[in-house]
């Protein structure tokens, strides 16, 4: 395996452990309206962005707003007022930001929350000055499974994507950092998904964050 110049991370459910959070505001809209809200359709959203998201919602319950973007604000809404106590880190998630630092890696966030979302969370848990580069896929033309965010991330690091390592949870995720042109180490989210999940989209799938560092560091990728 090659050496990187640049580490790209995702946040919800790879850093932030917000995929379970992020599932029971959205069951608390869809039932406030009186639908039950299907597997199948939390399942379209995990790792999409939350207004192409929206609109997949407004299609199966369109009693929750008039607009995808509605219903976007209303779940943003809901996840700004969440207790500071509910927003943690997965495990790892400190020790490989702390590695990237102490290493001098460039590195960058590059999520498919918005951008006042990243904010917060990145607030509330202290990450600011570990992580001072974050993108938001709000911002860029297609949401993951398209690689526009990577892309973006990789340009404003200055590196070229074949020289990016990124990291993922979600199928959507690593899809996208693939397209890119990235070697994705995809740390699945055990809330939505399994290894076996990645078996045919990804050779690089571990089953944490620890172990998808001991192999950054054991294979000298950032030497």
């Amino acid at each position: 395996m090659m050496n990187f110049d640049a580490i790209l991370f995702d946040m919800d459910g790879l850093l932030v452990d917000s995929e379970p959070v992020w599932h029971e505001v959205e069951v608390e809209l869809i039932e406030s309206h009186g639908y039950r809200y299907a597997d199948e359709v939390r399942d379209m959203g995990v790792g999409m962005r939350v207004d192409e998201f929206a609109a997949i919602l407004q299609a199966h319950y369109p009693k929750l707003g008039d607009s995808p973007a509605a219903i976007e604000r209303a779940i943003t809404e809901r996840m700004l007022r969440l207790p500071a106590e509910r927003v943690q880190s997965r495990p790892g998630a400190e020790a490989i930001i702390r590695y990237a630092v102490e290493k001098d890696i460039p590195r960058a966030i590059a999520s498919s929350s918005s951008q006042v979302i990243i904010e917060h969370f990145v607030r509330l848990l202290g990450w600011g000055d570990w992580l001072p580069q974050r993108y938001s896929a709000e911002f860029v033309p297609r949401g993951k499974p398209a690689p526009d965010i990577y892309l973006h991330a990789a340009t404003q690091l200055g590196v070229l994507p074949q020289r990016c390592l990124a990291l993922e949870d979600s199928r959507a995720g690593t899809i996208a950092a693939i397209a890119a042109g990235m070697t994705c180490f995809t740390v699945p989210d055990l809330s939505h998904s399994t290894l076996a999940d990645f078996a045919q989209i990804n050779p690089h799938v571990f089953p944490s964050l620890d172990e998808a560092m001991a192999e950054v560091i054991n294979k000298r990728l950032f030497a």
